[in-house]
Order: C-alpha cells, then structure tokens, then sequence
C-alpha cells in the first residue's frame, strides 16, 4: 500500500515493537492490513534510528526498503503477488517467466523457500540483522513449509520472521506453534470511515464500500481504487433478478464468483432472521428457499475451483448470471 499507515495498524505496530521475538505470525481476515504491518515491523527492526513507533522512514535502510532492494530483508510471495507488487524475482525464476517456461506461480514455491533458507544463514549486510517476511503464508505447501521449519525452529542469531496469513488454520500447526500470534484488531466503523475519507473517499461512499468488503478498510479502499461504483454494487441482486448478464460484465470470473457469494451469504442470513452483512436490505429481493441457496452456495464453491482456468470469460459470466436467476427465482 501506498498511502498513510492506518491509525489502527500503527496502534498495533506500537505493541508488537515492544515485545521480543524471532517469529511473529499475524493472523486475521483479508482486508486488515496484515501484509502493511509486517512489513513496518521488518522496517523497524532494520531502521538506522528507529523508536518506539516505528522506523524513521528517511535513513538508507528505510529507503532501500521502499524501493525493494534491501540486502537484508527477504519477502516471499507468490510470484504472481510479487510482480503485482513491484518486488523483483529471484534471477533464475525471473529468467524462466521471460523466457515462457512457464507462468508466474500463486503459490511460494518451495525453490524461493531454500534461498531465503540459504539468506538467513549469510552475515548481515548491514550489521542490524535481517528479515523474512512471508505473504500470505498459507500460500506455502506442505513441501515449502516444511523447509521453512527446521530454520523457523533454530534460527540464526540476527534473522527474525514474520509471518502474514488470512487464514491461518491452513498452516502447519508445527508452522504456528513455532511463531508468536497477534490477531488483527478490526477497527470500529467510524475510524475506518475516517481513514477512507482521509484517502479521499467521501463518508456515504466509505460506508457502501465498507459493506459490499465485508467491513473490512483495506479492501473497501481497494474498491474505491478501482472505479468500482457503489451505485452498481446495490443494483446487482436486482439486475440477477432479471437475468441482466452486463451487472458483471466488468469482473473476471473469480470476481463475479466472489460477489455472487456474498449475495447468497446475504440471502442466507435473511433465511433464518439475521442481517445481511455486504448489501443493504431494502436492496435485496425475496429470498428463495435455504435449500435452494444452499445447493447455489455448494455450486459457487465448485466454480471458485476452477475460475482461474483458461475458460471463455463471457461464457462462464452467462453461465454464472443464468444460474443466479433461476436460483433468486425458485420457490422450492
């Protein structure tokens, strides 16, 4: 992220400075920042004059850290997050994406886990230590975390490690028994409204944002970031009511996945008397039967499986839109 550390992660990132550690694992929900507060701990642990609050942002360690080329901070990813992101590849599997061996992978593979092995082992450049910092960890395989482990457990003198999962109950329980666990703090509505607004994003609108991400800032900033209208977003059952295949013309199948779940989640709450949670209620319809949405839910999950395949995008949005349609309309 770009903009203003969130008053809520700077908060944390205070309380996590003032304990002693080698391995942190930051666990909580997408959308609260993890990633943002993993790396402000490794800044601050490499900082030249960092303080209680954090790094100073200005020293040559700060600043090699801003532009990714810090000798003692390794960052695995997956490589597709990697280049999204800005953070170079390792020079054998950057050679092999140029030269189309093969895609970028979405999972950290286990080759990136045996070099920052190998990193972890060398001397400090710098002489403040150095840093590991895994997102998201779940990304990691059982071959992968397994070569993190021996490391994790026995760690040279000057690396620490953190770890960032949105959802950690994937990991190896040998993974999180070896860590330190901070759960992410969820910010109260108002603060949140708050900081979107200092990111430009007017009070109505935070508030739309904030609902159709589930109450979660760093996505609904996301969504403000991408255009995405709140307008569209309220208008999207009825538009599947009708059958309207142009509500998702704009989203990948993964996305238009993503937001019919949370429609059927909604449709599900109202079923058995709870509050929808990403749609305003005046803006749903009748929901059909739970038998009915569940059989949906059960088929979205299968579609989300394969959403990333090389299928024909506006055939699987028909698809999906004509499977929503028949469900908001059934009765049985």
């Amino acid at each position: 992220m770009t903009h203003a550390l969130a008053p809520w992660l700077a908060a944390q990132r205070r309380n996590l400075l003032a304990q002693r550690g080698h391995a942190w694992l930051l666990q909580g929900p997408s959308g609260l920042g993890q990633f943002a507060l993993a790396r402000e701990m490794v800044r601050a642990w490499l900082c030249e004059a960092a303080t209680e609050d954090g790094a100073c942002g200005t020293c040559p360690s700060c600043h090699a850290l801003a532009v990714h080329t810090h000798a003692d901070v390794c960052v695995l990813m997956p490589e597709t997050q990697m280049l999204a992101r800005g953070w170079p590849l390792p020079e054998k599997a950057q050679a092999e994406l140029d030269d189309k061996k093969r895609k970028p992978s979405r999972e950290i593979r286990v080759e990136a886990m045996r070099d920052a092995v190998e990193f972890a082992q060398r001397t400090s450049a710098r002489g403040r230590g150095k840093a590991v910092l895994v997102y998201p960890a779940e990304q990691m395989n059982t071959i992968t975390a397994n070569a993190l482990l021996k490391t994790l457990e026995e760690p040279p003198g000057d690396v620490r490690f953190v770890l960032a999962s949105e959802a950690a109950h994937q990991l190896l329980p040998t993974i999180r028994s070896r860590c330190l666990g901070h759960t992410m703090v969820w910010p109260e509505q108002v603060h949140m409204v708050q900081w979107l607004g200092a990111q430009g994003v007017a009070p109505e609108a935070a508030e739309s944002f904030l609902r159709t991400a589930g109450g979660r800032p760093d996505d609904a900033l996301a969504l403000f970031q991408s255009g995405r209208s709140p307008q569209a977003w309220a208008q999207l059952p009825q538009a599947l009511l009708r059958g309207d295949t142009s509500a998702l013309a704009d989203s990948t199948p993964a996305q238009a996945i993503g937001s019919l779940q949370k429609l059927c989640h909604d449709l599900l709450a109202l079923c058995v008397g709870a509050a929808p949670r990403y749609f305003a209620h005046a803006d749903l319809p009748p929901p059909p039967s739970i038998a009915a949405l569940a059989q949906w839910s059960r088929a979205l999950t299968s579609a989300a499986r394969t959403a990333e395949h090389p299928f024909n995008t506006g055939l699987m949005l028909e698809a999906l839109v004509a499977q929503a349609r028949n469900t908001l309309h059934s009765r049985t």
